[in-house]
């Protein structure tokens, strides 16, 4: 079993520590894990993605041309990535800053409004949570109990910040189940 996730949209949402909490996660369950992040000079508002290898079995080569799933927080993400996607794979679309489909047919497409989610939950920064939350719970790429309890330790060292980000992979859990 081998499969690959990109995380891609501008710098500064969290694209580099979704990844690392799915790597995290999936380290968590045993499995073999590659976190490859790249991003521009420019950093926040450049253009970041970061591509995760997850298998049971040593990993050949972190990169990927056609990833098995995408999650596209930004239009030129989703333009740039969308067409390599693998079949019957998932692309989760950030529906906040991305008003149109993928035009694949032959995935299973989710387009959640993280941006709006994380700001009903008061605060911005949590899209990208919101976004893993959905992301996983529609892929079952990890268990999501695992995924529970990686955000926990990931912001082990900001407590205050832990019922937030619960929240927010709650939301998202639910909306990918609409």
């Amino acid at each position: 079993m081998q499969r690959e996730v990109m995380f891609a949209g501008f710098g500064g949402q969290g694209i580099l520590l979704s990844a690392k909490i799915l790597a995290q996660a999936a380290m968590n369950q045993g499995y073999e894990v590659s976190w490859v992040p790249s991003y521009g000079p420019e950093m926040r508002g450049g253009t970041a993605y970061c591509m995760v290898v997850i298998s049971d079995r040593p990993i050949g080569s972190p990169i990927i041309r056609n990833p098995e799933n995408l999650v596209a927080m930004n239009r030129p993400s989703l333009e740039k990535f969308a067409p390599v996607v693998q079949k019957d794979g998932v692309i989760m679309i950030n529906k906040s800053l991305i008003s149109i489909p993928s035009g694949r047919t032959d995935v299973d497409e989710i387009a959640v409004p993280v941006g709006e989610i994380a700001k009903e939950l008061g605060d911005m920064r949590a899209a990208n949570i919101v976004a893993l939350g959905a992301f996983v719970a529609r892929s079952g790429i990890v268990e999501y109990d695992v995924l529970v309890d990686t955000v926990k330790k990931e912001f082990g060292k900001k407590p205050k910040l832990i019922p937030l980000n619960m929240k927010a992979l709650d939301k998202g859990k639910e909306a990918a189940a609409r």
